[in-house]
């Protein structure tokens, strides 16, 4: 039970500091993969630390194994690069405490569906629990709108990620990123019927 107060402890005390960090003009912490990283890296280090304890060559063993993945493989999404540390320290847990592992492995999967979960719920509600990077390697689907008048539908939109009103030609480009195919047709099908739009590129991935 003890063991079990102190996941759910260090969940919290991560979710407190990314909402802090959002408070405070910090955008970078609303990204999807900053929401897991802020919930998960906490438990995989009490799960290193809780491993480790008492053994020196198993936590000089440690060291190395989380030094090589962080600086001899390139990684572009945080969320990635912890996903790797979370992997090495399951297989570390299971040789010396198989509990520690599997406690490790269900606050994870817990974590992800939960974040998931969430965002669901709060998109049914016109709002957004993290908010999707370009900037963290992540694959996603995007739109780009010229048109040639301000589309309020467009700029209310969830999906707006970028806007661009060039005053010279008295145009206004808007980029969209979506998480997938769906949205992006959906998307579409609202704003086709609008004559002030030029053109519309899509990327899918």
């Amino acid at each position: 039970m003890d063991e079990l107060s102190s996941l759910l402890l260090l969940i919290i005390s991560g979710l407190i500091l990314r909402f802090s960090l959002t408070l405070t003009g910090q955008s970078w912490a609303k990204s999807h993969a900053q929401t897991v990283l802020f919930m998960v890296l906490p438990v995989i280090t009490y799960v290193i630390t809780k491993t480790i304890s008492g053994n020196i060559a198993l936590s000089l063993g440690m060291i190395g194994a989380l030094s090589i993945v962080r600086f001899r493989h390139p990684v572009k999404s945080a969320l990635e690069l912890i996903m790797y540390f979370n992997l090495i320290t399951i297989g570390i847990a299971t040789s010396v405490r198989t509990k520690w592992a599997i406690q490790l492995v269900l606050t994870t999967v817990i974590i992800l569906f939960a974040v998931k979960y969430f965002q669901k719920i709060s998109k049914k509600n016109g709002k957004s629990f993290y908010s999707m990077s370009f900037n963290e390697g992540v694959a996603i689907n995007t739109m780009e709108i010229l048109s040639s008048e301000q589309i309020e539908l467009v700029e209310n939109s969830e999906f707006l990620s970028n806007l661009i009103n060039d005053k010279t030609t008295n145009e206004f480009v808007y980029r969209l990123s979506f998480e997938n195919v769906t949205q992006v047709n959906d998307f579409k099908k609202k704003i086709e019927g609008l004559q002030n739009i030029k053109k519309i590129n899509i990327d899918i991935v």
